[in-house]
Formats: C-alpha cells, sequence, structure tokens
C-alpha cells in the first residue's frame, strides 16, 4: 500500500466529523462574534478543518489563515482548497501565491496559506485572531509551555477551539491475544510520550490543569472519540484507508522495538490488515475537545 499523508488526512475527514464533540460546537457556535472574524488553524494539515466549516455554515465573512510547517501539506491544501469549495457551491479566486479568495452571494472568506512552523509564526507577531483552531495537534506539543505561546495569536477575549486531543485510550477489536494487544498499545502510548518534540498520551484529561495555567477560561469540554467500525461488511468513505494508515503509525513507532517480539509484532499487524479486508476491525481511540476563552475581555 502507498502511505500518503495527504491521503490519509482526506480519508480521516468522515472520522472526525463524527468525532467532533456536538456540545462543545453548539458553544462555539453560540460564543462566536458576529462576521467578519479573524480565524487562524495551527498544524491545519491540507484544510480539511476550512472544508468542514464551509460546509456546517460556521464561517461565512472574514479570514482564515492555515499555519502548517509541512511544505507538501500547503502545497496540497494550495491545490486542494478551489476544488473542494465547488463542492460547497463557491467560486475560488487567486488573490497571490499565499491567498485565495472563497466567495459566493452570501459568503466572503479571504484564505492564507502560511508555510511555517507555528511557534516562527508566533514570533513575528501576526494580527490577533478572534478564533484558534488546533485540531489534533496539541498532543503533539511540550505543555504547558507551548499553549502560553498559542494564546498569543488570539486578542484578550478570543476563543480557542481545541479538538481530537488525545487520552489514553486505544482499542482495536476483536482481541487476538489480549495480553499481547495490551502491551502494543501501553508501548506505543509510551512512544508518544518520549516523542523527542514532545507530546502526551494523556493529553487530553491534562489540558484542564494546563490550560486553567494559562489564564484560559474553560467554556465546555466532551469527549470526540474515533469509533471506526463496518457497516453491512463495509467500512463507510474512505476509513478503510485511514485504519491502514493507523497500524502504518504502529508499525513505524514499534518497530524494532527492544520491548516487543518482533516476529510476534509482524503476525498481529498482518492479522489487523486482514480485519480490515474482511470489515471485521474496529478501532477506538479516546479524545477530548475543549472550547476556552483567553481572559482579558
Amino acid at each position: 500500500m502507498d502511505y500518503s499523508f495527504s491521503h490519509y488526512l482526506l480519508a480521516k475527514q468522515s472520522v472526525d466529523d463524527r468525532a467532533l464533540n456536538r456540545n462543545v460546537y453548539e458553544s462555539l457556535l453560540a460564543c462566536l462574534p458576529e462576521s467578519p472574524v479573524r480565524i487562524v488553524e495551527v498544524g491545519a494539515g491540507i484544510g480539511t478543518m476550512l472544508a468542514r466549516l464551509l460546509d456546517w455554515g460556521l464561517l461565512t465573512n472574514g479570514e482564515y489563515v492555515l499555519v502548517d510547517e509541512m511544505q507538501d501539506n500547503i502545497e496540497f491544501a494550495r491545490a486542494w482548497l478551489p476544488r473542494r469549495a465547488e463542492e460547497s457551491r463557491l467560486h475560488a479566486h487567486d488573490m497571490g501565491p499565499d491567498t485565495l479568495r472563497l466567495f459566493d452571494e452570501t459568503r466572503d472568506i479571504h484564505v492564507s496559506f502560511v508555510n511555517k512552523d507555528v511557534f516562527e509564526f508566533i514570533h513575528h507577531g501576526p494580527r490577533p485572531a478572534e478564533l484558534l483552531i488546533a485540531h489534533a495537534f496539541l498532543d503533539l506539543l511540550p505543555m504547558p509551555g507551548s499553549l502560553r505561546e498559542l494564546l498569543k495569536l488570539l486578542r484578550p477575549g478570543g476563543l480557542a477551539w481545541l479538538t481530537i486531543n488525545f487520552d489514553g485510550l486505544t482499542s482495536f477489536e476483536p482481541s487476538m491475544d489480549s495480553n499481547l494487544d495490551q502491551q502494543i498499545e501501553r508501548l506505543y502510548h509510551d512512544s508518544m510520550d518520549m516523542r523527542p518534540s514532545g507530546g502526551d498520551s494523556q493529553a487530553g484529561r491534562h489540558l484542564f490543569s494546563h490550560l486553567r495555567a494559562v489564564g484560559a477560561e474553560i467554556l465546555a469540554a466532551g469527549a470526540s472519540d474515533w469509533v471506526v467500525h463496518a457497516v453491512e461488511g463495509r467500512y463507510p468513505a474512505d476509513e478503510a484507508y485511514f485504519l491502514n494508515f493507523i497500524l502504518h503509525f504502529f508499525e513505524q513507532s514499534l518497530g524494532g522495538h527492544p520491548g516487543l517480539d518482533e516476529a510476534q509484532f509482524k503476525t498481529w499487524l498482518l492479522q489487523r490488515r486482514d480485519q480490515i479486508e474482511s470489515g471485521e476491525l474496529v478501532y477506538i481511540a479516546h479524545q477530548t475537545d475543549f472550547l476556552v476563552k483567553l481572559k482579558g475581555e
């Protein structure tokens, strides 16, 4: 299988759509100021969150800034978003190499593409935003110092929608060897905690205290679990690819691990991939969403 990260980000759209906590999202809708608004998304990937918010009707007028350090992601977003906007009956007009206008009779959004490390972006002092979005991103960063920096992107009283923060539970069903399953899951979580760049396999629960420590008021919080299973033997949308990529993450993280029998692990991966082919595999990951307000208004 060809493992493409941009394909993975596309494939997980439907998984995220189900997972995002609707109570937290409804709180965002209730608290978001009237248009036009400036939104900054960090770790924005290929722009799937922007596409989602256009579909869901949250964004009608304003500016959306996508920040991602991976050049491939920004290039993919730059090419994909105009095509994706057409599905929402939006016109797309190039305003320059890094700016795109999406518009129709009732919507007008200026999209900026920023290919930078987020902390480098913050260092340059961009204009503050009304809303910060960090989607499936905070559990990759050292805390709480990263939060202090990220919240600098907001104006006083601004909002941060912090979604899909992993929180320490991974489950594959059906169980094949409960001891081996638990060992693999534990070692995978450990690998998250040992990333050189930072990270936390229990970020969801720890964010409650981290957010308060940096002066952010938690307005809403709730579970945003990934739950992927087949329906009548077939996975929805492109979720079979998503599952295969999750196993690829496991293989990359634990291949050659001294605490894991290599032959057993290879057999485990092969059997799990066979379960995807047959529509048997069920995958669950526990995560947490937050809506917070920066104090100051």
